[in-house]
């Protein structure tokens, strides 16, 4: 609130935070948080012994209201909520009264007894203390420099700037806004807390305060001793001072409508299939990638009913728009497709620009292309909360919000304060890298503490997890409540992204979220179905014949700069330098999807790659044979598959991948076929963690690529097949059910604690 119109506030509430804001049952959190969030005439301040960054992480939950000033170090320091900036002249009048920490050390010395807190404090010093260790001298020692003594709960012992404490400086805050005292509530609940109800203001003692707290204020009239806990005790005082009309204050049950009727809801940025506009009218299209997540996403419905909540263009030249369809009434009977309607403009700078300028090259560690326009994050915002809004209308009470990919980051902030109920999972497709690169992102803050809103969250491999909580420790207070060894499951050593231990569950100010390692796989039966048509058998001998007397490199990505293409053919052309058996003898079929038009972050790398194309075409060509077959284009699945079906090597070489589904297809197909072919996988791939029959190469090395390239062309019959062998042992156990039936059942393990018994306010 801007400071000119305080003296108009309804209130102010200042209160404590351990114990009294922060506690509470979770009605009675979602009733003063919300009325508090929702209301500009009631103004916020906390007051707490902590100093100024162990409040930080509290900034960045999105369910805790951001207070209008902060007063923390016991009074000592005094800042505003929104920017940090410290409220002056009170907080320089306090610098004035301190000695330094320095000198406090001096005047007490070493006292057996009295243990320093190993806690952030400013302008104060403070002490772990034995009750025998607080000896008659100290005040007056202390007095010495013009400090006071603070001593609370037998335990511990502060040093403070003369005449400063907690209700010195709500005085102070309170005669700098101009606020009435009547207008005022301290709330609290230990003895730490007295000095904020010897002002004469409207104050609460929380239920369940400390004893020592109740007693020292059964006399004092204004002080009312509230029989709820935390949040509650602090409703049941506005309620008892009349600072609030009922109406003002906030109640779930009158704001929101009925729950929706979903039990799972996916949010997704994508639709469930492809619109096209063909003659003004908007038809739907099967997705062009058939085997890859969505596919997978969409088995879970085949027996449940649920909601897939994504975007769609809304343009009145489409026609009117429909908000919900059918998906497929034959294979998904019980799934409703709720399309979020968002203009072409929010598309592109959301999606298109810039998901993909800013997020996109962060998250691969190319941070140096990273792109960060604070305008363009509040457009991504507010599609955010439109997603979560979405979601929440259509949500079963405690039902499952499935929330994907980094596009959405911002979902489980606002579901959240929407549906305090429901269960909420994240699956993170893309690499998350470590703290000293995601860092960089003006708004972590905000992105962690929405993510930490989660009762799941799911990476592909153990080190995107490790990596996540690096980042998390430097938002919150982490501390990590259970492990799991990651191998067998996963590789340990030996490659770029080896782990032998994960983080699984996590406590963040009382708040437990659990994490996994869940790599999605490929659908195993679709690809038998597929192998097993007339159509792709007749791909499979064209393909032969198109090759006939050659041996097939395949590499398959997406025009990205993360994808390492140009490094690949780099390596491609020094390999046909170093062996020139090769000549003749084996092509690269390089198989490039192009990115979106309207994406021209691309536009020079598609240059590079043609102008290398041809610089290799020309200059090792000969008749009959050309070295590089490049196809920029979607190629459909089916077509694929006979690819994948003839290639003696698989060459995926990225520079940083989530984890990388076509791998997994090329294996899927020669294990179905029982033939064999050679897995060249760059160690920067997720999926190098669990396919163990790869052979791994280090795709920022082209020397180490050129070595192992030609070592997989050359592999013996016997090695390769063992290799296959063990990759499709790997993907038939693991396919696309076992996936989804382990993912659903952690989130089930991770949301099954009961619920805190509820307060009645």
């Amino acid at each position: 609130m801007n400071h000119t119109s305080a003296a108009n506030a309804r209130m102010l509430l200042a209160t404590d935070l351990d114990g009294t804001f922060l506690a509470g049952d979770p009605e009675a959190k979602v009733k003063l948080y919300q009325t508090l969030s929702r209301r500009e005439d009631v103004l916020l301040s906390f007051v707490t012994g902590r100093g100024l960054e162990s409040v930080l992480p509290l900034l960045a939950d999105p369910t805790i209201p951001t207070p209008d000033f902060i007063i923390c170090d016991v009074g000592a320091t005094i800042v505003t909520g929104h920017d940090l900036l410290a409220v002056e002249p009170i907080q320089q009048d306090i610098a004035a009264k301190w000695p330094g920490e320095l000198t406090v050390l001096e005047k007490i010395g070493d006292r057996p007894g009295l243990v320093r807190q190993n806690v952030p404090q400013d302008r104060r010093v403070s002490y772990f203390c034995d009750p025998e260790a607080v000896t008659d001298d100290l005040a007056p020692l202390v007095a010495e420099i013009g400090c006071d003594l603070l001593y609370s709960a037998g335990h511990y012992l502060d040093v403070l700037p003369g005449g400063i404490n907690k209700g010195h400086t709500v005085t102070k805050l309170v005669e700098h806004l101009g606020i009435s005292k009547d207008r005022v509530l301290v709330a609290g609940d230990t003895l730490n807390d007295l000095s904020m109800y010897d002002i004469g203001f409207p104050g609460v003692c929380v239920g369940e305060s400390e004893d020592l707290l109740l007693d020292a204020t059964r006399d004092k009239e204004r002080t009312f001793h509230a029989t709820a806990p935390g949040t509650g005790g602090i409703l049941q005082a506005i309620r008892h001072f009349n600072l609030l009309d009922d109406e003002h204050i906030y109640d779930p049950e009158n704001d929101a409508d009925d729950p929706g009727k979903s039990d799972l809801v996916m949010v997704y940025h994508r639709l469930p299939y492809d619109e096209v506009i063909e003659e003004g009218e908007v038809k739907r299209r099967r997705p062009k990638s058939p085997n890859g997540i969505i596919p997978t996403l969409l088995s879970f419905f085949t027996e449940r009913t649920g909601s897939w909540v994504a975007w769609s263009i809304d343009d009145p030249k489409r026609g009117k728009f429909a908000t919900h369809t059918v998906v497929d009434p034959k294979l998904y009977p019980g799934l409703v497709a709720s399309r979020l309607p968002l203009s072409k403009k929010d598309v592109d700078v959301f999606y298109k620009r810039f998901s993909k300028e800013a997020f996109w090259p962060l998250l691969h560690t190319f941070w140096e292309r990273a792109k960060f326009k604070e305008e363009d994050w509040q457009v991504y915002c507010r599609v955010n909360k439109a997603f979560a809004e979405q979601a929440a209308a259509e949500v079963a009470y405690e039902g499952i919000v499935w929330i994907h990919d980094y596009n959405l980051w911002m979902v489980p902030a606002y579901l959240r304060e929407l549906r305090p109920d429901v269960k909420i999972a994240f699956l993170h497709h893309t690499h998350f890298p470590g703290a000293d690169v995601f860092n960089v992102v003006p708004w972590r803050r905000e992105i962690i503490g929405s993510l930490l809103q989660c009762d799941y969250i799911s990476f592909h491999i153990p080190r995107q997890v490790e990596n996540f909580v690096d980042v998390a420790r430097g938002v919150a207070p982490v501390e990590v409540i259970e492990t799991e060894d990651s191998a067998p499951r996963f590789r340990t050593y030996g490659f770029a992204l080896g782990l032998d231990t994960m983080p699984s569950v996590i406590d963040v100010g009382g708040r437990r979220v659990h994490l996994g390692a869940n790599p999605v796989s490929v659908d195993t039966k679709r690809i038998e179905q597929t192998l097993a048509s007339p159509a792709v058998q007749e791909s499979i001998a064209r393909v032969k014949d198109e090759f006939e007397g050659q041996r097939i490199a395949l590499a398959v990505s997406r025009l990205d700069y993360t994808k390492g293409v140009l490094q690949q053919l780099e390596a491609f052309e020094r390999a046909l330098l170093e062996d020139p058996s090769l000549l003749g003898e084996l092509s690269l079929v390089l198989v490039c999807v192009p990115a979106a038009g309207e994406m021209t972050v691309y536009k020079t790398l598609q240059n590079q790659i043609e102008q290398a194309v041809g610089r290799i075409n020309g200059r090792f060509s000969r008749m009959g044979w050309m070295p590089v077959h490049f196809y920029f284009r979607p190629i459909p699945f089916e077509e694929l598959l006979a690819y994948y079906a003839n290639a003696d090597v698989m060459w995926i070489t990225p520079l940083r991948d989530g984890l990388n589904l076509v791998a997994k297809e090329y294996a899927a197909v020669h294990g179905l076929r029982g033939t064999s072919g050679t897995l060249v996988l760059s160690e920067f791939a997720g999926a190098a963690a669990e396919l163990r029959g790869a052979v791994l190469t280090n795709p920022h090395d082209v020397s180490d690529m050129v070595r192992v390239f030609l070592q997989a062309v050359d592999m013996d019959e016997a090695e390769a097949k063992d290799r296959m062998r063990g990759l499709w042992d790997t993907i038939r156990h693991h396919d696309s059910k076992a996936w989804a039936d382990g993912f659903l059942a952690a989130v089930e393990a991770a949301t099954s604690s009961a619920p805190g018994d509820e307060v009645e306010l």
